[in-house]
């Protein structure tokens, strides 16, 4: 099964040609389905049937999955059910007819104010430590994307000034501030991990894993796995969680939703709108709770 798989994998990247951020996830969402198929003694993609994939759709529902990401992980196997049909190993696209609700549009995971405290307060005093302090306050205080973050270069962080410079998607680039602990962070990485293991001058790549070269994508999860976990915080977090946090902590202080459009990068507003989505219905929620004449 596994060869199939390696099989759509170079399908997309080779004729479907898309972008790195799609690939990652359908490549870890069609990973765990797999996953999913051998503890059910499935041993061939020939053998997929609709059960299946509402079986593991259940699955992920009892793990607390989000709408968002359950809507994300039928796509990827709809994508690859295609594929397989398109090799004649599969004759009916298994998701088909799978009813899978929308979920509200304030369905969105984030943290806290407190619960980012508790998160930002993990990583210690090590060498380790200053740097992934100074990544996870990057992502928190900025709202960058995993992308922006990996690619940020020496040259695009402005400690003094308090600012980092993001490419984007579309090659337009945008500033963006940093705040007093992002700054400090960032000043004492450098001076405490970056210029101490850096391999070389023509290593321009801001971020570093321990070997002195540039931070994997894969390295970057590990690190906010990792403190997730040591939070105890009961929740998925993941770079995302903590670029939403960032968009709906603004809001939730007085930002206006032009601003964060820019701060975030994002191409058409309505995007940004889902966090003034969030805070009303957050509010709603508190007055139906609390109020005797609700």
């Amino acid at each position: 099964m596994e060869k199939e798989l390696q099989d759509y994998l170079n399908y997309l990247l080779a004729e479907k040609k898309i972008s790195k951020h799609t690939f990652v996830a359908y490549k870890a969402d069609i990973e765990k389905f797999l996953a999913y198929l051998h503890e059910k003694s499935v041993d061939d993609w020939g053998k997929i049937s609709k059960t299946f994939v509402i079986g593991y759709v259940l699955k992920l529902k009892e793990e607390g999955r989000a709408s968002s990401t359950i809507l994300r992980n039928i796509s990827a196997i709809r994508s690859f059910s295609d594929f397989l049909i398109l090799k004649g190993i599969l004759k009916v696209d298994p998701t088909l007819g799978i009813d899978i609700p929308q979920g509200k549009k304030t369905d969105v995971e984030y943290l806290t104010i407190e619960e980012i405290e508790l998160l930002l307060s993990q990583p210690d005093e090590s060498m380790k430590g200053i740097r992934d302090r100074a990544i996870l306050e990057t992502l928190y205080g900025t709202g960058v994307k995993v992308s922006e973050l990996i690619d940020l270069k020496v040259e695009d962080v402005n400690i003094r000034m308090k600012f980092i410079t993001c490419s984007g998607d579309h090659g337009k680039p945008r500033i963006i501030p940093l705040g007093k602990m992002a700054a400090e962070a960032l000043r004492k990485y450098m001076e405490e991990f970056r210029k101490k293991i850096v391999k070389g001058e023509d290593e321009h790549a801001f971020f570093l894993n321990l070997s002195g070269t540039g931070l994997s994508r894969q390295g970057l999860w590990k690190i906010i796995k990792k403190y997730a976990a040591e939070s105890n915080l009961g929740k998925e977090i993941t770079p995302v969680t903590l670029r939403h946090s960032f968009g709906v902590h603004l809001v939730q202080n007085g930002a206006d939703l032009k601003s964060v459009q820019e701060l975030m990068g994002h191409s058409d507003i309505s995007t940004t709108q889902i966090y003034a989505d969030i805070i009303k219905y957050r509010l709603k929620e508190v007055y139906d709770r609390t109020h005797p004449r609700a």
